[in-house]
């Protein structure tokens, strides 16, 4: 048996407006960047903080909601998966780049943090789901009424 697993979460701000666009069969999608800061220690033990950056891209619904709710210095929690592609561009030379496909984006902040950032405009519903593009169900769960019926 082997063991398959591609699952990436991030956390961080958009460094520029998502752009809502439709491929040439009619899906829509978004391409954005996003900024994680990453700790680590310097020599002098202090800590410091870098940015990386990655580019997101979302499909559908995703891309959708995105492109509703976020603007450039928005905070962002996405869940997808790492995806490299190749190419080869105009010059004969072969190209690589990693991805990351956004199949789920939540909101991080609260509507009142939103608020205050210059630039920002709130969202028209903050209650809004985040969404996704596996299909959802709610969990079972069993209800035991004591802690007779439990198992160890």
């Amino acid at each position: 048996m082997s063991l398959n697993l591609n699952k990436v979460i991030l956390a961080g701000r958009l460094v520029a407006d998502p752009e809502l666009k439709q491929t040439t069969g009619g899906a829509n999608v978004v391409s954005v960047r996003m900024a994680v800061n990453r700790r680590f220690q310097s020599r002098d033990a202090q800590q410091q903080n870098e940015a990386d950056f990655f580019n997101v891209t979302a499909w559908q619904n995703t891309a959708e909601f995105i492109a509703k709710y976020f603007r450039k210095g928005s905070a962002i929690c996405i869940c997808g998966r790492i995806q490299n592609r190749t190419w080869v561009d105009q010059n004969g030379q072969k190209r690589y780049t990693t991805d990351i496909i956004a199949e789920e984006a939540n909101f991080v902040e609260s509507r009142n943090a939103q608020d205050s950032m210059p630039g920002m405009g709130a969202p028209d519903a903050f209650s809004a789901p985040a969404y996704s593009s596996a299909p959802m169900s709610a969990p079972k769960f069993e209800e035991i009424k004591t802690d007779d019926d439990l198992p160890f």
